[in-house]
């Protein structure tokens, strides 16, 4: 999207930070007990309650897209682009050579900025990393024929990263016109030859009935992920996330976190966003048409109010390397939800193979010998 803000002051490029008053060393957020802590002292602070930043507030998408967003609504960070999966994720200023969270690919950090739309709320991270790390290493535990290498790695591993990863949502009051069929079955009875015998039965048909109207509906929330970072497959399946939670913005949710920046354009969010709600316009439409069957020939759809906003929700991350393959698992910040890249064993698929073999051999062998035929 063409931005064409006012360039931003001095201060929008700030990193936040939250040295400890103790020490001196960076404070991190405990999702455990929703304060700061700095991890080298042991000190805590309590998040300010009286934070006097934005609240969440919804933007106006059409005054987005042709470029008219006020310029406080645009920042911009420091970035890093992995050349091997191009996620851009944020970095400190004093880091100069790191590892792709989502990859695990070695970068030497060239850090650039990245303007984009600001995130009005996230949902801050509920979990902590030995819980989430406890998650990923039970589900791997569960796959029979992942290998053992990787299992013993992933366990014994290092840490996993905590990522705020950047999705869009969108709210729309929408009126459907539709024009369909509505469907009514009825039962005819015949006499069919069956097995030489004459046989009546019931055949149902259906009776076909011209029909239009009009729905309406009002859509909350649709959630479109901003991330090209992650296979969407892993991260749709995090869902369903606790939206009503949702927490204005503010920095100290991120002390201690990576954020990644959207890579999705708006536009192009919402065109996933218009084929979601699409699918549920249909499905209203079949209900307010009725009958026992429904066909759909045209709807028309007028979108009036539409609003959206940039939001943060919180994954855990581990991307490890073994034997040359990268394998990535993912876990729900909230809900320790975990989804992630099967690994399979070869050794295990074959011996599984064997085995399936024996036992058929086995089970052939016996009822051969019951109808003594050995």
């Amino acid at each position: 999207m063409t931005d064409t803000a006012d360039p931003l002051s001095a201060d929008a490029t700030a990193e936040h930070r939250f040295p400890c008053d103790q020490c001196g060393a960076d404070m991190r957020f405990d999702p455990g007990d929703k304060r700061l802590i700095c991890d080298h002292c042991g000190a805590t602070e309590a998040l300010a309650e009286d934070f006097d930043g934005p609240v969440i507030r919804e933007l106006d998408f059409r005054s987005a897209v042709s470029g008219d967003l006020d310029a406080e609504e645009i920042e911009e960070t420091r970035v890093i682009a992995c050349p091997n999966c191009g996620a851009q994720t944020e970095f400190d200023s004093d880091i100069h050579s790191a590892e792709c969270p989502f990859c695990a690919t070695p970068v030497v950090t060239d850090t650039g900025t990245h303007r984009h739309i600001k995130p009005k709320g996230l949902l801050p991270f509920a979990l902590e990393e030995r819980a989430a790390h406890e998650a990923m290493t039970n589900w791997l535990g569960r796959l029979w024929f992942a290998p053992n290498g990787l299992k013993d790695y992933a366990r014994k591993g290092r840490r996993m990263q905590g990522i705020y990863v950047p999705y869009w949502t969108f709210d729309a009051e929408t009126q459907s016109g539709y024009r369909g069929q509505r469907g009514t079955h009825y039962y005819e009875t015949r006499t069919v030859m069956r097995d030489g015998k004459r046989k009546t039965v019931r055949v149902r048909k259906t009776r076909w009935r011209n029909v239009s109207g009009r729905v309406a509906r009002f859509f909350d929330d649709v959630l479109v992920l901003a991330s090209n970072s992650l296979p969407r497959k892993y991260t749709d399946a995090l869902e369903p996330w606790d939206l009503s939670e949702m927490e204005p913005y503010r920095p100290d949710f991120l002390a201690g976190f990576r954020a990644e920046g959207y890579q999705v354009e708006l536009q192009d969010a919402f065109t996933e966003a218009r084929t979601k709600m699409d699918r549920v316009i249909r499905r209203d439409v079949k209900f307010d048409i009725g009958g026992d069957a429904q066909r759909i020939s045209h709807v028309d759809t007028q979108i009036g109010t539409l609003t959206f906003k940039h939001v943060l929700l919180p994954v855990w991350l581990a991307a490890y390397k073994y034997r040359g393959k990268t394998y990535r698992f993912v876990v729900n910040g909230r809900t320790g939800r975990v989804q992630g890249e099967r690994p399979w064993s070869a050794i295990k698929i074959a011996i599984a193979v064997v085995l399936g073999l024996l036992v058929a051999g086995a089970v052939g062998y016996a009822v051969a010998l019951s109808e003594g035929r050995v």
